[in-house]
């Protein structure tokens, strides 16, 4: 079976080398690329992967213009931060060859790695997001903004990978605060759908379970330091998604007179 590997990214040149190169074996690679201002493009090029530019309106409509440019029978999904190893690899090529099972989606735990170490706690040991191998047209996305879900169109069960895809989400601190401001914005408009409403205070109690989910009931005080930032972190992008809304839902009694 012939399998295709797209990978999205925005000014990503200092990731997206190793990146492609974890999926070197597959038959096809797409870079999906919104228009990035940096050598990403030409990165990906460079190690022979297509380039598909497609203006980024959210990431659910982002990954279903991935899916409709691949052109195998099977897909995997990954995202310029991580990287296939060769058990994964391997696990991959058993499971796509395999002529006696019908399982058509499959979700792979992710590994990561942050400040200097392999967090084993914190939610994020092993976490995982929309399953990454699938055959084509066996599953799609919502159109949400962020966070976005999937829509499975097989009649077959999920399954799980064994082994871990490595996760190499923020290279600084500064990089977690950018993913918190922008993922809070693109975060409003999924609450508005839901009808919520906000204020400073439940912006902060919305924070604040955040922070103890992470940090307590999800062990990240196991992870020492890095575990604080993460569970800071979940704070950080949970009240200003909230805090935001409030601002939105106010923007017309907050101009000065």
């Amino acid at each position: 079976m012939k399998l295709s590997a797209y990978i999205i990214a925005y000014n990503e040149e200092e990731k997206i080398e190793q990146c492609i190169k974890s999926v070197s074996w597959v038959d096809e690679i797409l870079l999906i690329d919104s228009n990035s201002t940096d050598r990403t493009p030409e990165i990906a090029k460079s190690l022979g992967a297509k380039v598909v530019n497609v203006k980024f309106e959210g990431f659910g409509k982002l990954r279903n213009s991935a899916i409709a440019n691949c052109s195998n029978e099977w897909i995997l999904s990954l995202d310029s931060d991580e990287r296939c190893t060769n058990e994964v690899k391997n696990e991959i090529l058993q499971k796509i060859n395999d002529d006696s099972s019908k399982t058509e989606i499959f979700f792979i735990p992710r590994k990561n790695f942050f400040m200097g170490k392999w967090i084993k706690f914190s939610g994020w040991s092993p976490n995982y997001r929309q399953p990454q191998l699938f055959k084509n047209g066996a599953m799609t996305y919502d159109e949400k903004p962020v966070h976005e879900g999937f829509i499975s169109h097989s009649k077959h069960d999920i399954g799980y990978l064994r082994n871990k895809i490595w996760q190499f989400p923020f290279k600084n601190i500064e990089e977690v605060m950018h993913k918190a401001n922008r993922y809070s914005s693109l975060g409003v408009s999924k609450l508005k759908d839901k009808n919520k409403k906000s204020s400073v205070t439940i912006a902060f109690f919305h924070g604040f379970w955040a922070f103890f989910k992470h940090y307590i009931l999800k062990l990240g005080i196991l992870d020492g330091g890095p575990g604080f930032v993460i569970a800071i972190g979940n704070f950080e992008g949970t009240f200003y998604r909230y805090i935001k809304l409030y601002e939105d839902q106010n923007k017309e009694s907050w101009k000065p007179k």
